[in-house]
């Protein structure tokens, strides 16, 4: 029999591992010495020690590899920690993309992230604006419109609100928009105002400052990433407001976020 010393260099897991793993279940000394306490070790035990180096070394949990020296599949076992290592690989991936546009960017004048949004319901209406810069007066109009209709309806929290261009083109003039809120419920309707149920979404996003007559810059920056990135775009693309003419007095204070819904 081994004891505990010679164990750890014949299997190459320290004592701290191996009184780690004995703890947890996983690898039991075939023996303790009444007297004097020593673990001692059968040289099959070898056999299981490399296993369970060799599945942390692939970064199975120890309920994980409980399981496989259970009798569970490890096919199965592993197939499952794949599916999980790519999702981590994806997100890895991701930052290290925003990482590198970042390096690139030597202004840094926009940072990419992605971002879950969840499923909501929204209040929304679609006009026909002369400008893009009229929305400014036509959100607030909107969205008391909605609340005089609905007096006891709530937004969401935390709130979201979202601009989306309508036209198959860009516009200069006469664009089509369409306003939309999320809310806690469904509401009463009328000619203007509608309900919908809007469904979660992946999205890439910006932060854009300042007047909207640069914005097309911001747009421009986050298509290129998307298309240098891989990523497919779907749906249509969203302005959300966060600072505005509702609440700031000059228009380089303004904040809007463009969301890009991706796949």
């Amino acid at each position: 029999m081994l004891k505990i010393g010679e164990f750890s260099k014949l299997s190459h897991l320290t004592i701290k591992a191996l009184r780690f793993y004995e703890k947890e279940g996983l690898l039991i000394p075939a023996s303790i010495d009444k007297w004097t306490g020593y673990r001692l070790y059968e040289t099959y035990q070898l056999e299981d020690a490399a296993k369970i180096k060799s599945y942390r070394q692939l970064d199975l949990s120890i309920d994980e590899i409980k399981a496989i020296l259970s009798g569970k599949d490890a096919k199965d076992v592993l197939s499952k920690k794949a599916i999980v290592l790519k999702q981590e690989k994806e997100k890895i991936d991701v930052r290290l993309s925003i990482i590198n546009h970042i390096l690139e960017d030597e202004e840094m004048k926009y940072q990419v992230t992605v971002k879950e949004i969840p499923e909501a319901i929204v209040y929304y209406s679609e006009v026909r604006l002369p400008k893009y810069s009229d929305m400014m007066q036509y959100i607030p109009k909107v969205g008391q419109e909605c609340m005089k209709l609905n007096p006891n309806l709530k937004c969401a929290e935390p709130p979201y609100e979202f601009c989306e261009y309508l036209d198959q083109e860009h516009k200069d003039t006469d664009v089509l928009i369409r306003h939309n809120e999320a809310v806690t419920e469904y509401g009463k309707e009328n000619d203007n105002i509608k309900f919908r149920k809007i469904p979660r979404a992946k999205v890439l996003s910006i932060f854009h400052k300042g007047a909207y007559d640069k914005i097309g810059e911001a747009y421009a920056f986050i298509m290129k990433y998307a298309e240098d990135n891989g990523y497919k775009v779907k749906g249509l693309s969203r302005e959300c407001y966060i600072d505005g003419i509702w609440n700031k007095d000059s228009q380089d204070e303004w904040l809007t976020e463009i969301q890009l819904p991706i796949e």
